[in-house]
């Protein structure tokens, strides 16, 4: 179970702090009826890998279109997202909803069912403790991002954020309840099993009694640090007088009713041969070989790991178990700047030691991918005679804790689901609709770079030309 963030009632929580402001939106979705099934046109989690991979989706309308459009050059791809985005506006492809509303989304498979309530989530700075990070982020992945978003002036995945209400249903939780009992806007089933079911909450009373609960909580990044990372630099380009730029998409998940799940995400080295890897290591560390099954090796991982850093490596058809690393190195190859408790992770003795110093791997996207799939993980590192590091799942209280004191975690540390699928609903940043009750933003003065916000806007998706002013 995932025990996250305090509320205000809690003592760690500063007396006087603001808490989280989640306001409606009108989401841009598909139209079943221009579309057919959903589940053709929209994705689980993408994680970047689709990209990286080059898979060209079949449907013509797939959200991968979008958030990952196949072009020779990056200027090119972000042009291809923009022209593609607005022709299914304009095609009616996609339409945003009439009215603006919270969206409780459910997502279930097996016994595993998990709820949330999507919206407009109020940005705001990791100092001020309201919403915390725990992974570092990438500063050029952080400014493809903006670029596509410049590009698209829409919000196209949510993160996923984690709070923690109270053991009782009450406020947000309470509301999302009620509104799962009656008819969905939506039910579809991914290709990875999981049912998603999507209603809509416009009632002010109901979005009010959601607002009241969260302004009393803080949250947690569960999944999409480059995604708020990107959220607060925009703002701080675009943001003169207060618009859709201060505001980015989110679900937003009470762990204390629907804990969420966490996984390791291994590491593939496709340039380093297993053989090399090895004969690195020495005896910097205990290795034994294990002669099992991939089930009882990861087995043996979880064991070593409960008392101490451990790796299993892979890539010759065997495994590889690494533990009890030499103390002397650890102490002269990670940082001194971070707490006791940040040296125990794996994946901060991975990158600064084994990575950094004795593979001397450097960090970048052709030395190093990611795969949340162990078995995958392996059969590509045996493909391409290289070396498959598998992870064992960080604890989860040590995340929290962490996080409460503002240390972040090496990047793909860890990995928290289930997580939003992809295309279900959208944000565009040129709606100028207003929240209800609320009054519509005024023009402003852009001081970053050119947007398509400066563009003639498609009615079908409450787009006008005053929603922004000359640059």
């Amino acid at each position: 179970m995932l025990d996250l963030l305090p509320g205000k009632d809690d003592p760690a929580w500063p007396s006087g702090t603001r808490g989280l402001r989640l306001l409606p939106l009108r989401a841009v979705r598909y139209v079943p009826d221009e579309v057919g099934d959903l589940a053709a046109v929209t994705s689980p989690p993408l994680d970047g890998a689709v990209g990286r991979e080059g898979r060209e989706p079949e449907h013509p309308h797939h959200v991968v279109r979008l958030i990952h459009p196949r072009a020779g050059t990056a200027e090119a791809r972000r042009a291809q997202a923009s022209k593609t985005l607005r022709a299914w506006l304009a095609e009616g492809v996609l339409a945003a909803d009439a009215e603006p509303a919270l969206y409780v989304y459910e997502q279930s498979r097996g016994d595993l069912v998990q709820r949330g309530v999507i919206g407009a989530l109020e940005l705001s700075p990791p100092e001020e403790g309201i919403v915390l990070p725990h992974e570092d982020v990438i500063a050029h992945v952080v400014e493809e991002r903006a670029d596509l978003v410049r590009a698209t002036a829409a919000q196209l995945e949510p993160l996923l954020l984690s709070y923690r209400g109270t053991a009782a249903a009450a406020g947000a939780t309470s509301a999302v309840e009620r509104a799962t009992a009656g008819p969905p806007l939506l039910v579809t089933t991914t290709r990875d099993g999981f049912r998603h079911r999507l209603w809509s909450m416009t009632d002010p009373a109901e979005i009010g009694e959601v607002a009241d609960h969260l302004a009393g909580h803080r949250a947690l990044i569960a999944d999409g640090h480059h995604r708020w990372a990107t959220y607060l630099r925009l703002r701080r380009e675009q943001a003169v007088t207060p618009g859709p730029w201060d505001y980015g998409l989110v679900l937003l998940v009470d762990t204390a009713q629907y804990p969420l799940q966490v996984e390791a995400i291994h590491r593939l080295l496709p340039r380093l041969p297993l053989s090399e890897a090895l004969a690195a290591v020495g005896d910097s560390f205990r290795v034994r070989r294990l002669a099992t099954s991939l089930a009882q090796a990861l087995a043996a991982l979880e064991e070593a790991a409960s008392t101490g850093n451990a790796f299993l490596l892979a890539g010759d058809g065997s495994y590889h178990l690494l533990d009890r690393p030499d103390p002397a190195l650890l102490a002269r190859t990670t940082r001194r700047d971070r707490p006791a408790d940040w040296h125990a992770l794996d994946a901060a003795v991975l990158h600064e030691t084994l990575m950094a110093r004795v593979w001397r791997v450097p960090d970048a996207a052709d030395c190093v991918a990611y795969l949340h799939d162990a078995e995958a993980a392996v059969a590509q590192a045996e493909r391409l005679d290289a070396t498959a590091v598998l992870m064992h799942p960080v604890r989860e209280e040590l995340v929290h804790d962490l996080a409460r004191r503002g240390v972040t975690l090496p990047r793909k540390s860890t990995s928290f689901g289930p997580k939003p699928a992809c295309g279900l609903v959208l944000r565009s940043l040129e709606d100028p609709c207003p929240s209800p009750g609320q009054a519509p933003a005024p023009p402003r003065t852009r001081t970053g770079p050119a947007s398509p916000a400066e563009r003639p806007r498609d009615a079908r998706a409450c787009l006008s030309r005053e929603a922004a002013a000359p640059g």
